[in-house]
């Protein structure tokens, strides 16, 4: 299924004078140096074909430059009232008002192209919906907190590897680009933040319901073996070297096919 932009021209509840500064309740950071929103760009490599969507493009440092790239389509998913109709009021865009943690990623089923700087506060939540949800998942670059870059990227055994990083590596293989300093952006934030390119992996046979379930449960206790784990979910540490699995290790140094083959047994998708 296409998306629809059928509701692209947004309504804007907001006075026409209103100010357009940064909103802390939507966790916004504007980009202010040239130099680093054209690298960004460039990590996408867009090209002439390409299918783009900016999310939350606010004052459009990102938006100007992928302009310059002339791809087939480029959308702009925007939260902020103000910023989406001056990005429409622009032209040769469209504009979707919409909550990125509500939109529905499944609609994005031809190939597209993903970027954005995002808010601190909502990118773990929403790279995992994007990367899982979107058919079409064509390649991807945001600019998000350091540490959040670094869980994202992170292999087993390192203090970052997570739950996140299995999921996002599930579907994805992450890089991380380069980090970025705190006085490029208006207002100034308190940390560091890293571009990090995301290019899709070949499907997996694993059920994402059943990963989800055994991420959860397996980094829920990170700390114990295995094959405790195993064992208060019902089943027996034998199962883990029937699969090839020490039970001794501990959650954070098992590779990312090593979750899928846990999950697909199903042991932790038993109770609540």
């Amino acid at each position: 299924m296409k998306p629809d932009y059928s509701y692209s021209r947004v309504h804007n509840p907001r006075r026409a004078g209103a100010s357009p500064r940064p909103r802390k309740s939507l966790g916004q950071h504007f980009l202010k140096d040239a130099n680093i929103a054209r690298k960004i760009v460039r990590a996408l490599d867009i090209g002439p074909k390409d299918s783009v969507l900016e999310i939350g493009p606010g004052a459009g440092a990102l938006t100007e430059i992928v302009r310059e790239r002339n791809p087939a389509r480029f959308v702009l998913l925007e939260k902020d009232a103000y910023w989406a109709r001056e990005r429409m009021d622009k032209g040769r865009v469209s504009v979707i008002l919409a909550d990125a943690l509500a939109f529905a990623w499944e609609r994005f089923s031809d190939p597209w192209k993903f970027l954005g700087n995002l808010p601190y506060n909502v990118a773990s939540p929403l790279i995992w919906e994007l990367v899982s949800r979107s058919p079409g998942f064509a390649g991807a670059v945001f600019m998000v907190q350091k540490e959040v870059g670094l869980r994202l990227a992170a292999g087993p055994g390192k203090a970052a590897y997570g739950a996140l990083s299995v999921w996002v590596q599930s579907f994805t293989v992450p890089r991380l680009e380069f980090f970025v300093p705190p006085q490029v952006f208006f207002p100034r934030p308190k940390v560091d933040s890293a571009v990090l390119s995301l290019s899709p992996r070949a499907p997996r046979p694993f059920s994402p319901a059943a990963l989800a379930r055994t991420l959860r449960l397996c980094f829920q206790n990170r700390r114990k073996q295995l094959g405790t784990t195993i064992r208060a979910a019902g089943g027996e540490a034998r199962l883990l070297e029937d699969l090839g699995i020490d039970p001794r290790l501990r959650p954070e140094a098992l590779p990312v096919e090593a979750f899928h083959l846990l999950a697909g047994t199903g042991i932790f998708c038993r109770r609540d």
